[in-house]
């Protein structure tokens, strides 16, 4: 299983509504409230001694400066909820690039194999997959073989190069291949194109590899 190289694809869990209808808050008095206040003092103000005329231009600014700061707060929600949705959109356009998990380690238990992935941005003559461990000493190798450039899955025996099953622990992927036109390149495990995007639940979903991860776990996109 690789660390912060693959996520396994999200369970597509519903989400279970409420149905039990909002309860207004009371705990803070909004602007029709403070209209409804209002107009019971007018009514039962004493007619001997009507209200100040001032005490009325004030009360009434203060409900017109809450009305304002309602709709400013209503705008300002708004406004966050449409660059979220702007922000998930402008992820389409990294389709096609390469997203870098930001690990090139997969974690071995002995006595099992291992599976993962590597990209290839170029088309392969020969190359040689080596496994190291933390230290960079080298575990194993796998031949590559020759193809075309894309995603290829991996299988390792879990065995070392002198066939002994390597321990339980954490071990690096990397390769080195020559393409057809004689160029030397290397490539490693965590870099992938991105094939699509998905939306889910409120979370955006990138495809590299055969897998689904969240955006979150991408480090880079180049």
């Amino acid at each position: 299983m690789a660390i912060n190289a693959y996520g396994d694809n999200l369970a597509t869990n519903g989400v279970v509504g409420n149905t039990t209808e909002s309860v207004k808050n009371k705990s803070a008095l909004g602007k029709d409230d403070f209209m409804t206040l209002l107009l019971v003092e007018l009514q039962h103000q004493d007619p001997t001694e009507p209200m100040d005329s001032e005490k009325i231009l004030t009360q009434t600014s203060q409900l017109a400066s809450l009305e304002s700061a309602e709709n400013t707060n209503k705008a300002l929600e708004d406004l966050a909820t449409s660059l979220g949705s702007s922000q998930q959109f402008s992820t389409i356009a990294a389709i096609g690039k390469t997203a870098d998990l930001g690990s090139d380690a997969i974690s071995h238990d002995e006595g099992s194999i291992s599976t993962f992935e590597v990209y290839f941005p170029s088309d392969i003559e020969q190359g040689t997959l080596n496994i190291t461990d933390l230290e960079g000493n080298l575990i194993s190798t796998i031949d590559v073989g020759t193809n075309s450039s894309g995603v290829y899955k991996f299988d390792w025996d879990g065995l070392t190069s002198a066939g002994s099953p390597a321990e339980s622990g954490i071990y690096r992927v990397n390769a080195d291949y020559s393409t057809p036109d004689g160029q030397t390149l290397k490539t490693r495990l965590g870099a992938y194109p991105i094939e699509s995007v998905r939306f889910e639940n409120g979370s955006t979903l990138v495809k590299v590899g055969s897998n689904y991860v969240p955006l979150e776990q991408v480090v880079e996109v180049y």
